[in-house]
């Protein structure tokens, strides 16, 4: 299998959103989705990280699954407001390496050995 390039990833959800979902839903709708499988993967994060337990059954969920759920709703909103992705990754990329190339390795709370 070939390795899936940003820019295939969003030529795909462009694909299967005109195949399947016949079209884009509106940005504030593709918003409060994008909130909706962020809640989801909080909630399942906080279970399987946090100190909360999970109900009976849910213990099957998969935060792969659910964090691919919000790269498609964030491909999506890319996607109809004509943005590339692949541009937008490599820019911010860019601005995070300048802006805290030494920030984080003076940050002390980073340097110590997390308590057990």
């Amino acid at each position: 299998m070939s390795k899936l390039t940003v820019a295939a990833y969003q030529q795909a959800v462009d694909t299967w959103v005109h195949t399947y979902g016949v079209r884009y839903f509106s940005e504030l709708t593709n918003l409060g989705v994008l909130m909706e499988e962020v809640g989801e993967t909080a909630r399942l994060m906080t279970r399987l990280y946090g100190d909360q337990s999970f109900k009976s059954n849910a213990a099957d969920a998969d935060l792969a699954d659910e964090l691919a759920d919000i790269l498609f709703v964030v491909t999506c909103i890319a996607n109809q407001t004509h943005i590339d992705l692949t541009a937008a990754l490599e820019k911010n990329l860019e601005k995070k390496s300048v802006r805290d190339a030494k920030r984080h390795w003076r940050n002390p709370k980073l340097t110590r050995p997390k308590p057990e």
